[in-house]
Parts: C-alpha cells; sequence; structure tokens
C-alpha cells in the first residue's frame, strides 16, 4: 500500500515548508483526493464532515495558482459566517507564510467596510460573507476581471441560510473562464441546483463514512423536562469535567437565560447569537479559545463558525429541528482524532425527533441516567481532594504553621481544623443544586421508557392475556351518574395526557417541599445576588421596594443562597419587578431578575 504525502501531490516547496512548519505529516483524504484535481484545472465538487481538512483541500491549490506578480484578486472563497470567514482566512496566511508578498483579505459584515476597502487592494484572495461581497460588487471595491477560481465553502450552510440569491449574482458577476469549488458537509437539492448552474462538469469527490458523525464523539440523551434542564446542565458539567464545552438552544431568549442562570452558579459562561455585535461576538471566542470561559451558550448561527480542538462536550440543550444541524453541533467536539461527548436534552414527543436523528446519523444514542445530588457531590468532594493532595506533593503553599498554632493552643483538634479547612474550600466554590422531579422515584420515566420497553420482544412472547390476573369487566366501573354529570368535565381540547397531570402534581408537590410557606396569589423571582455578596434579606427587599412601583409589605419571604436568591411576590406584579430591575444594581453589580422556572 502507497502512502500519499504532500510533496507527491504536486506542491511547491514555500507550500511543503508552511505544511511541515504547522506539523502534518500527511493528507487527508479529501486533501489526497481533491488536490491534484484542483491543480489540474477541473472543476470539483467536495463532500466531506468538519473536521476532515477540506479547508486546506482548497486552500493549499489555491495559493499554488495564484500570480504573486499580481496584486488583484484572484481567488474569492465565500464563506456562511463571520467566524469561519476569519478562521479560513487565518489558515490562508499560515499556510501561505512562505509566499512572498502574498496578501489575503476577510471582509464580513459588522467591520467598519473603510478599512476592508483599504485591504482589497493589493490582495490576491478574497475571503468572505456574501451579504459584504455584495456590497463591495454594488460599491465597484471588488474587482472581478482577475479572479480565476471561486471556492464555496459549507455551500449548503449559506443556501440553508437564505444567500442562494446573492451567491447567484456573485457567480454571475465572474466572467470569463473561471475555475469552481464547491465544498460542502452534505449534498441536498438546493445545491445540485447551484452547481448545475455554475459548475462545469464538476468532478465529485467525497470521502467515505459509515456513519454521519464521528465515531469518536459518545452520544447519549437525558430524560429531562424543561425546568429542571439547567440543573441537570450543572450536574453533568461538574461530574464530566470538561475543559471547555459549547451549549446549544434553538432560540436566542433561551441563550440569555441559560447563560444567566449558569452565571449565577458559578460557572465561567458567556453567549453567542445573532444579536451579539461583532466586535462582542470576536472577544468571546477569543476568551473562550483562551479559557476563560468554559462553557458558551450558542444558536446554531455559531455551529459553523467554530473551529476550536479543545471542546470536550456539547450540549444539546434544545434538540435541533434540523437532522444535519445535529451534525454540525456535535462535529464541534471530537475534532482532529480527539474524544468528544455530545449529550441531547430530550423529553415527552422529542423522543421520536430523536429516532430521526439516530435513523439519519446511522449510530445509536443510548440513554443515561441523571446524575444525583449525591454522585455530584462526590465527585467535586474527589476533585477537592485531588487538588489539596497535589498542592502538598508539591509543596506549593505558604507557610501558615502560626495559625494552626493557635487554633490547636484553643483546644481545637488536628481534625476539626482541617475538617474546618475543607469546608471552606467546598463553600467557596458556591455551586449549590437543588431538587428536581427527576430525582424522585420514577421521576424520569417518559416516552424513552416505552422505548426501551419496545426492545423486549414481540408481544406474543409475553403470555396470554389471561394470565395477568383478574381485570374488572368494563360494565363494573359504576353508574355513570356517580362519575358527575358530563358537563362537569372538561372538554377533549382541555384535557391534558396523562404525563402532563402527573408532571404537574409532582411539581405541586415538590413547590410545598421547596417553599412549603409560598401562598396562595404569591410566585417566586429569581434574583442573581447571594450570601456571598455580604447581601442580607433586608438589603434585598429595600432595593426592591425602592427601584419598583410596590406598595410596602407586599414582598414574602426571601430565602438567600450563596448566589443567589428567591423573593416572594404577588403574582400581578412578577413581571413588572423583573422589568424594572433590569437597570438596577445592587453595591456597584447588576444582576439577572427573572421569574423563577422552578415553579
Amino acid at each position: 500500500m502507497t502512502i500519499t504525502t504532500f510533496e507527491s501531490l504536486g506542491l511547491s516547496k514555500p507550500l511543503l515548508d508552511a505544511v511541515n512548519s504547522l506539523g502534518f505529516e500527511k493528507p487527508s483524504q479529501i486533501q489526497e483526493l481533491a488536490i491534484p484535481r484542483i491543480l489540474n484545472g477541473d472543476d470539483i465538487v467536495g463532500l466531506s464532515e468538519t473536521g476532515s481538512g477540506k479547508t486546506a483541500a482548497f486552500t493549499l491549490p489555491a495559493l499554488e495558482l495564484i500570480d504573486l506578480e499580481v496584486t488583484k484578486p484572484q481567488v474569492l472563497i465565500l464563506s456562511p459566517t463571520r467566524e469561519l470567514c476569519v478562521q479560513v482566512c487565518e489558515e490562508v496566511q499560515s499556510l501561505g507564510k512562505f509566499l512572498p508578498s502574498m496578501r489575503a483579505v476577510p471582509v464580513y459584515g459588522g467591520a467598519p467596510i473603510d478599512r476592508q476597502i483599504k485591504g482589497l487592494r493589493g490582495s490576491q484572495m478574497v475571503v468572505g460573507t456574501p451579504g459584504r461581497l455584495m456590497d463591495h460588487l454594488r460599491r465597484g471595491t471588488l474587482r472581478t476581471e482577475d479572479l480565476k477560481l471561486v471556492i464555496l465553502d459549507e455551500a449548503d450552510r449559506m443556501l440553508d441560510m437564505g444567500f442562494r440569491e446573492d451567491m447567484e449574482e456573485i457567480l454571475g458577476q465572474i466572467k470569463g473562464k473561471r475555475q469552481t469549488l464547491f465544498f460542502s458537509a452534505t449534498m441536498n437539492r438546493n445545491v445540485e441546483k447551484l452547481i448545475k448552474n455554475f459548475g462545469n462538469n464538476p468532478a465529485t469527490v467525497e470521502v467515505e463514512r459509515k456513519t454521519r458523525t464521528v465515531e469518536t464523539i459518545d452520544q447519549m440523551y437525558y430524560e429531562v423536562r424543561n425546568r429542571s434542564k439547567v440543573e441537570v446542565l450543572s450536574r453533568l458539567l461538574d461530574t464530566m469535567v470538561t475543559r471547555l464545552a459549547v451549549v446549544f438552544c434553538n432560540t436566542k431568549r433561551n441563550v440569555d437565560e441559560v447563560t444567566e442562570s449558569l452565571l449565577a452558579r458559578g460557572y465561567a459562561a458567556d453567549r453567542l447569537h445573532g444579536d451579539v455585535t461583532q466586535q462582542m461576538r470576536e472577544r468571546v471566542l477569543k476568551r473562550f479559545r483562551d479559557g476563560t470561559v468554559e462553557v458558551l451558550v450558542a444558536t446554531d448561527v455559531a455551529a459553523r463558525g467554530l473551529d476550536i480542538d479543545d471542546v470536550d462536550a456539547v450540549f444539546n440543550y434544545d434538540l435541533p429541528q434540523d437532522f444535519e444541524d445535529y451534525i454540525h453541533r456535535v462535529g464541534r467536539t471530537g475534532r482532529a482524532g480527539r474524544e468528544g461527548k455530545a449529550v441531547s436534552f430530550v423529553f415527552g414527543k422529542d423522543v421520536y425527533r430523536l429516532q430521526g436523528i439516530e435513523r439519519f446519523t446511522r449510530q445509536k444514542i443510548r440513554r443515561e441516567r441523571i446524575p444525583t445530588k449525591e454522585d455530584v457531590e462526590g465527585k467535586r468532594a474527589d476533585i477537592l481532594f485531588e487538588s489539596v493532595k497535589k498542592k502538598i506533593e508539591d509543596a506549593g503553599f505558604k507557610d501558615y504553621k502560626h495559625y494552626i498554632d493557635r487554633l490547636l493552643e484553643h483546644g481545637h483538634t488536628a481534625t476539626d481544623i482541617a475538617s474546618a479547612l475543607f469546608s471552606l474550600l467546598r463553600d467557596a466554590e458556591g455551586k449549590e443544586g437543588e431538587e428536581i422531579q427527576e430525582d424522585r422515584p420514577g421521576g424520569d420515566k417518559g416516552r424513552g421508557e416505552r422505548r426501551e420497553r419496545n426492545d423486549r420482544g414481540d408481544r406474543n412472547d409475553r403470555g396470554d392475556r389471561g394470565d395477568r390476573g383478574d381485570r374488572r369487566d368494563r360494565n363494573d366501573r359504576g353508574d355513570r351518574r356517580d362519575r358527575g354529570d358530563r358537563k362537569d368535565r372538561p372538554e377533549r381540547g382541555e384535557r391534558r395526557e396523562r404525563g402532563e397531570r402527573s408532571e404537574r402534581s409532582h411539581d405541586r408537590e415538590g413547590e410545598r417541599r421547596r417553599d412549603p410557606e409560598l401562598k396562595a396569589g404569591m410566585t417566586q423571582i429569581f434574583i442573581g445576588l447571594g450570601s456571598k455578596l455580604g447581601v442580607n434579606p433586608g438589603e434585598i427587599a429595600g432595593m426592591v421596594y425602592s427601584e419598583c412601583s410596590i406598595p410596602n409589605g407586599s414582598l414574602g419571604r426571601i430565602r438567600m443562597f450563596p448566589k443567589h436568591c428567591l423573593v416572594q411576590v404577588q403574582d400581578g406584579d412578577a413581571d413588572s419587578i423583573c422589568t424594572d430591575l433590569k437597570a438596577a444594581k445592587l453595591r456597584g453589580k447588576s444582576f439577572p431578575a427573572y421569574r423563577d422556572r422552578d415553579l
């Protein structure tokens, strides 16, 4: 079996030196198949999953084809998102660093256009999003007469995002002979139509794969109600001990709420969605790459733009509507041969969509048990124990013997002193769990339970129905008159499914357990200020009365926790109080405030 090397692909020495300096030993499958065809001048359709090296598969031959003597755009690369645009341009500059006078520029929305206009002058390669490229074409600041190669990266995603007209107009404005490359993770009818209209008999280059997701990704799901998702997410973040994690939500509102909840629980989290400015997006991504932000909560707008190898886990807080979006989400982990975890939260009818994802990806997604509070505490204790042990073994600490001696003189034992110090360390973490319905016996049973029962064998193997014991005859259910008048019963449209009724009744029971003093007509609001700040209930009450238009005496019980508090308010005042507190600060600190989702 002949091993293909980069040298055998026909690349020049400056490109080979760049490849070697980046540590690549041999080309990936998509690079091995695509590079010779592109250098030969063929149009191609490259089908390969995220993380397979397809960016280098079109970047290397593109750099080989440009004329460094001509300081006009010769290669145009279209990307769906700002993040991917910047990352592709960075790879172009990395692979072309030994080419003298090679210049590449990224152009995308949300950045000053005058700076991009200056960058376009003298650049041989342009990487841009369709919308901003159209702006430059209309202004005449992007010239197309010297373009010899056009690359559509993530063509399927650009079409999904509604860029079809822009893409067609951009390709239509490029006159003369050109080479066109279409790279995509998936193939659909819209991509085929685009290829038919603008391709020149392209050859299809596809990487064979048994599954649609990377096999190094461990995929699992948990059955969890919406109100319990934040608590379960927190438990999994603690028990999995992830360095970097991405949490995907379907809506911007969910992204904001999940981020605020994680911040209130002491996690280093930040958000990314369509309302975040470009400057802030770049800052968030940099902090995430650096590890300053450990949990990134995002919508699918970030799914194709993130190119970070160290993501340990991906959480589908909401299952995606599109099966292909699931592939793109979980593709953020398990990159470059590393192992990763993909966790999905489902409940009720979500299980049927999960089954569809299994068929689409041709992989089994196993069901897992939700970690209990005891599991989490045990894991935190292990981590704390190991960190203290390492500190002692490394001798990386100051000598506080005089404090210990003073405590011993007061009659405290060494064991009591050590226990108190461990208690302080544990309290300093500030991550306080809470009871959820899934903790109770049978609380996590849903459609997934039925799904597992369906795998236990055919009904005919379960024995005769007559062996099940005596059943009351249908006629023995009692007289209809004993069951109440029909008009007193709820209409069919008002009747809830048994699972929902059960959930509501358990939730009411949970409310009484959590706060038995919650009176009728009252509800709770969550305020992200806790006892760790030195805040007391009186201070919280004073702030609420001063910031909100509510009469004195309308607040109920205030329960303090290390990082947050729960305040009882009149149900009719809750929304206005949350709105009034948005701009409020206490001790110079802003904070989230919203209805407690656990009620």
